[in-house]
């Protein structure tokens, strides 16, 4: 008998099973599992941009690639256009954080403002990418093409490598291209639980849990530019 009742008090337990020990919410941990797994794909693909940067003795300048601001100046300044593209995704990342923060009042109005101030944030970093990639196709660089050797000069401070700069545009254009997908997938989803909130659905639910959860997307998203920043802009 005393047994038994030793057996009940360990089914109380937090290890007694039916819960988690931690009162982690289930959603939650898959998220954290999914950027997890989608920072090795980052990683993975940066650590191969940098195994190709330092082993060639040429590439592409960064400060003399990205130095338009399109519509205003060709030259001339170097590394301003994606400093504001960094600014606004950022700033993003803070209207989100004010979002979750908002959620965890249950104040429904300033969840949606944020939420509507993240996606503009959202949209207008996808149109500076968009702005910036046309730039570059005018300049000759896409996906298995770069400008003439004669004019690869331009975009080099010593010898000019045509294989380096054939890398140097195919990396670009593909882990700034996945980047950008994972922003408009970002977008979307924001989109949606926009929509959720304005419908009242975290209301009935009695939590802004959701809200939570796509704000560590956009935070590890934002988190990721600044790897990619780091390496195509600084480096």
């Amino acid at each position: 008998m005393n047994s038994l009742s030793q057996l009940d008090q360990v089914k109380t337990t937090p290890w007694s099973g039916g819960r988690s020990p931690w009162s982690l919410e289930y959603g939650k941990v898959m998220m954290w599992f999914f950027l997890v797994s989608d920072a090795f794909t980052f990683s993975s693909l940066l650590i191969y941009y940098g195994a190709q940067r330092f082993s060639k003795g040429a590439w592409p300048a960064p400060d003399k690639v990205f130095q338009s601001i399109p519509g205003i100046t060709d030259h001339g300044a170097p590394l301003v256009f994606v400093g504001i593209m960094t600014f606004i995704l950022i700033m993003s990342s803070v209207t989100m954080v004010l979002a979750v923060e908002a959620g965890h009042r249950r104040s429904k109005k300033e969840v949606i403002g944020w939420m509507v101030a993240t996606i503009i944030g959202g949209f207008m970093f996808l149109g500076c990418q968009a702005i910036e990639w046309t730039h570059l196709f005018h300049e000759g660089f896409h996906w298995g093409e770069i400008p003439e050797k004669a004019e690869l000069a331009q975009f080099f401070n010593g010898p000019v490598s045509e294989v380096s700069a054939q890398q140097f545009a195919n990396l670009f254009f593909t882990i700034t291209g996945f980047h950008g997908f994972h922003v408009f997938t970002g977008v979307i989803v924001n989109i949606i639980i926009l929509c959720m909130t304005i419908n009242g659905t975290f209301e009935k639910r009695g939590h802004y849990l959701m809200v939570e959860k796509v704000g560590l997307y956009w935070h590890f998203v934002d988190l990721v530019w600044v790897f990619v920043f780091t390496f195509f802009y600084l480096v």
